[in-house]
């Protein structure tokens, strides 16, 4: 029988064209999806394994530990948004419309906490507040107490204590858009409600927050998906979250599958959050008319500024100053630290994986934004949401994303390598640093991507236009004009992607290869084992490298 005309073989390149020309691809569409596609397989790879059945596990589970890590995961959520909001909101209100002794200064410091991991405060208070501890002691002595059946002190080791520390650490999230949200309101708007008879506290309540409301919905939304993510702190302190039970599940009971599902169901709380946050912002709509001024500040007197300032240094102070000055002092305790080769190797791991992070991340961020700037379409945008949506992730669940698709490949390769040449290939690509940077890339490519599409944005498409009038190629337009426009948002990106992959605990301790630590596993395997003065030196390199984007981010915030 004789084919159709239009599936002869000269015929096909010729079909092919005809298609991608009617769906409107070409390379940059099917480079971007491809990347899309490869970023996000590991989430995809979690959702699917809500289809895998393991009855008897999940009796298990259902049984024993489920119910505690929906209820404390339920808890940690209440508690940290309860949290983060009051103390977001109030101290950006403060330095943002009123007038008090040290705004300026403060205006930066209210940053510093977002250097210091929880995890890392979680030791650090641990040392500070237990029985053994320079506080307890002290009490002790000072009103003659013989032992801890004599008084009752809180056991910071809860989950009150590791809502009290992942709310010090998440609030600026929620400070830093509202800051902006404020100043972005129109001035007039405040005034007319002053000459209408409303006080400070009711122009506050009545007219700032209700125009706030969609930057405290985004602020707050961060800061329970970093919440959901967190394992060093609620590890540490016992306090059992879906994060802590996808640990034990894999690495414990040694069930893939069943670790393979709370991951999904974990995911499925996170995407929960996501349309959450996207309905609340979507359900009204704030504009503001006339342009932008500098706001007229209310000036504080008496106890209002003495308030309002105690109310901004209460979270710097335990936030930051406290914890680092503890930090400090163990530190110092132990210089000799500074001379063992080990530490210097942790801190060489961390950094070779967050520079090698950092430069693909960018580079792929720069195509993917670079392809959404050239092809506006629906695809492209939903490629590019697909590729940046693993911030939203926790770590734990993209590891278990990774680890199951390559364990299957290095297995069924050394199954077939066994059985036709009888060599063991074992495993080539699970627990390599392949994996890890694969887990960093799906995990903080959105930092790098909001960054470079935010800079890309302010380039005027009049330059591509005279690029391209004199005969360059959008990869040579990209090369010779953007790029050297680009360069300080570029640099941005690699920043906050490095200090990320830096902190990052989850993800690390689950993919990384044998013997392999960095300076944040290290820190956390020391307070683990309760050697909590040797686990300070790399916590406070930890800091100290987790200072410079804050750093960034001050200096942007002072032109504002």
């Amino acid at each position: 029988m004789r084919l159709p005309s239009f599936f002869a073989p000269k015929a096909v390149p010729s079909l092919l064209r005809l298609v991608f020309s009617k769906l409107r691809l070409d390379g940059w569409q099917i480079l971007v999806g491809a990347i899309a596609l490869f970023i996000a397989a590991p989430v995809l790879v979690v959702l699917t394994g809500l289809f895998t059945p393991a009855v008897a596990v999940w009796q298990h589970l259902a049984a024993t530990v489920l119910p505690r890590y929906l209820l404390n995961s339920l808890g940690l959520m209440l508690g940290v948004g309860v949290g983060v909001v009051a103390m977001g909101v109030a101290t950006a209100w403060f330095v943002t419309l009123c007038q008090f002794p040290g705004r300026r200064w403060l205006e930066w410091a209210l940053l510093l906490p977002l250097a210091a991991p929880a995890y890392i405060l979680a030791f650090t208070y641990t040392e500070f507040l237990e029985y053994y501890g320079p506080v307890q002691t002290g009490l002790r002595a000072l009103f003659g107490w013989g032992g801890a059946g004599e008084y009752w002190f809180p056991s910071i080791r809860s989950l009150g204590g590791a809502i009290a520390l992942l709310t010090l650490t998440l609030y600026p999230y929620v400070y830093l858009l509202v800051r902006v949200a404020f100043l972005e309101q129109s001035t007039r708007t405040l005034e007319a409600s002053r000459t209408l008879g409303c006080s400070p506290w009711q122009s506050f309540y009545r007219v700032a927050l209700p125009l706030a409301r969609p930057a405290i919905a985004a602020g707050t939304a961060l800061a329970l998906m970093e919440t959901l993510s967190d394992f060093g702190t609620v590890q540490y302190f016992s306090v059992d979250t879906f994060t802590t039970g996808i640990y034990r599940t894999w690495f414990g009971m040694g069930e893939r599958i069943a670790a393979t599902q709370l991951a999904a169901l974990l995911l499925l709380f996170v995407l929960a959050l996501i349309l959450l946050e996207q309905w609340f912002r979507r359900h009204g709509r704030y504009y503001q008319t006339g342009q932008r001024v500098v706001p007229c500040r209310y000036v504080l007197s008496g106890w209002r500024r003495w308030g309002a300032l105690a109310t901004c240094l209460i979270p710097i102070t335990l936030g930051f100053l406290l914890p680092a000055t503890l930090l400090l002092l163990m530190g110092l305790r132990h210089l000799d630290q500074l001379s063992d080769e080990r530490l210097w190797g942790y801190a060489r791991n961390s950094l070779v994986l967050a520079g090698l992070t950092a430069v693909l991340a960018g580079a792929i961020a720069l195509l993917l934004a670079y392809g959404l700037r050239l092809r506006p379409y629906r695809s492209m945008q939903f490629s590019v949401r697909l590729a940046a949506m693993g911030y939203a992730i926790p770590g734990s669940v993209i590891a278990v994303g990774i680890l199951v698709p390559l364990g299957t490949f290095d297995n069924a390769l050394d199954a077939w390598m066994r059985a036709t040449f009888g060599i063991s290939t074992g495993l080539l690509l699970s627990g390599t640093l392949v994996a890890l940077v694969f887990a960093y890339l799906v995990r903080f490519l959105a930092v790098a991507f909001n960054a470079v599409e935010s800079s890309l944005a302010r380039i005027k498409p009049s330059l591509d236009d005279a690029a391209r009038s004199l005969g360059h190629s959008p990869a040579a337009t990209l090369r010779r004009v953007h790029l050297p426009i680009l360069r300080s948002g570029l640099l941005t990106a690699l920043m906050l992607v490095f200090v990320d992959v830096i902190k990052e605990l989850p993800a690390t301790l689950i993919v990384r290869p044998f013997n392999f630590d960095t300076l944040a596993v290290r820190a956390y395997q020391l307070a683990s084992d309760e050697r909590l003065a040797e686990a300070a030196m790399p916590a406070l390199l930890v800091v100290l490298v987790g200072m410079i984007p804050v750093a960034l981010l001050s200096h942007q915030l002072q032109r504002q």
